[in-house]
């Protein structure tokens, strides 16, 4: 009886766990079902297809309720591993998406911005973004502007996250940054490097003034550097703009036809004047911001005080002086002509002319007399200089001692070896 009793203990052991196995077996059959229903939703969205009831990826809680989503930032590195893995599996990139704070409409996009990009591609490139300290919205929006970016590699991306964050361009900065450059990430790293060389070696920006143009110019990565150098100049020296309201003005994102236009038209009006050394006009200048942060016609009903047909036919006037400027520049060998034929018609009108003798040449028998009468010593080989202007006190000058009276006068008679 004692043995049969504790057979029996035995078997009500083992109820509680062969019913834990069971519940087990059927929650493991549950999740099979369910992540084959996942492989085909997710390979749906990214052929272009509706992702609606992708939902059901996550926790319940985590969709139903996004406030309770953990901080992001601490969430990253605990996903670093399997982002690293050679394969993932889809819908753990769809759930990292979504603890990323990415919507449903988010992560539609984003499949459909790059289908031959792999999942696993796709999570590392949003994972650099967010680390960054961008939102999902910009993320999308930069990933739409350049759909190439899901094609980098992702330690290029690192080390040019690396990179930005050393310029100071972290946190709310890089933004506007994607916003108005998104391809920083795949420009070659000599270009940035260029730009950034003539902001401080060439331009004399500080540090910190080289990250507010980034900042607040990031059209200036794509110009060219020599061209960048050259609207600093006009900005400085033309227009006397100092460093600081270079920066403050966001200068450098305006074209340089749009700042020429404007500003010589204004010139010309007599509306604006260069200050001198010390800063100082005769006139009140019109601020900076009245001339390029306003459209054409604020422009000329406040500023310029002109209408718009005077305007049209000024900037085709410019045209004009800019294009023919550009031919005298690429065309220098008309110009030396000019100016040859310039000294010419110079050297006629004076009067004067010379003549090189080789050394050891013979002097011309008329003007070895002329000297030999007068008294005057000569050099064989030299310059004879010919001035028949050259006047009598001169000549007197050039001979102490001489009667003037006793010297030949004529047009043969004043010589300047």
């Amino acid at each position: 009886m004692a043995a049969l009793g504790r057979q029996v203990l035995d078997w009500h052991r083992l109820i509680p766990l062969t019913w834990a196995c069971l519940g087990r077996r059927t929650f493991h059959f549950g999740e099979q079902k369910r992540t084959v229903s996942l492989l085909r939703k997710l390979t749906t969205a990214s052929s272009g297809g509706s992702l609606d009831v992708v939902a059901c990826v996550g926790p319940k809680k985590c969709v139903q309720e996004p406030e309770c989503r953990t901080n992001l930032v601490q969430c990253l590195p605990e996903k670093r591993a399997p982002v690293d893995r050679v394969s993932l599996e889809p819908e753990e990139v769809i759930t990292s998406l979504l603890d990323m704070g990415f919507s449903e409409a988010h992560i539609k996009d984003l499949l459909s911005v790059q289908p031959s990009a792999s999942p696993q591609q796709l999570l590392s490139v949003t994972s650099e973004l967010i680390l960054l300290g961008l939102n999902p919205e910009p993320v999308c929006v930069a990933l739409k502007k350049s759909p190439q970016l899901l094609r980098l590699p992702v330690l290029q991306m690192r080390k040019r996250s690396s990179y930005l964050r050393k310029l100071g361009l972290g946190e709310g900065k890089l933004k506007r940054l994607l916003h108005g450059c998104p391809e920083v990430f795949s420009m070659r790293q000599q270009d940035i490097d260029a730009v950034v060389k003539v902001l401080k070696e060439k331009c004399l920006f500080t540090v910190q003034q080289v990250t507010e143009i980034l900042h607040r110019c990031p059209g200036v990565l794509r110009q060219d550097p020599s061209e960048l150098e050259y609207q600093f100049q006009y900005a400085y020296f033309r227009m006397g703009i100092k460093h600081r309201d270079i920066v403050r003005t966001e200068f450098l994102q305006y074209s340089m036809a749009k700042v020429k236009q404007r500003h010589i038209y204004l010139e010309r009006l007599g509306r604006y004047q260069t200050p001198d050394k010390k800063g100082q006009t005769q006139i009140a200048n019109p601020l900076l911001k009245d001339i390029l942060s306003i459209s054409e016609a604020e422009f000329l009903a406040r500023t310029a005080r002109s209408s718009a047909e005077e305007f049209e036919v000024f900037k085709k006037l410019l045209a004009r002086e800019e294009a023919s400027e550009e031919e005298e520049e690429s065309d220098p060998s008309d110009a030396e002509e000019e100016e040859e034929d310039e000294e010419e018609e110079e050297e006629k009108q004076c009067g004067t002319r010379e003549a090189q003798l080789s050394p050891g040449a013979a002097l011309p028998l008329v003007y070895r007399q002329s000297l030999e009468t007068r008294g005057c010593p000569y050099q064989e080989g030299g310059v004879i200089r010919i001035c028949p202007q050259q006047s009598t006190a001169v000549r007197d000058q050039q001979e102490p001692g001489r009667d003037s009276s006793s010297l030949p006068q004529g047009p043969s008679a004043a010589f300047d070896w």
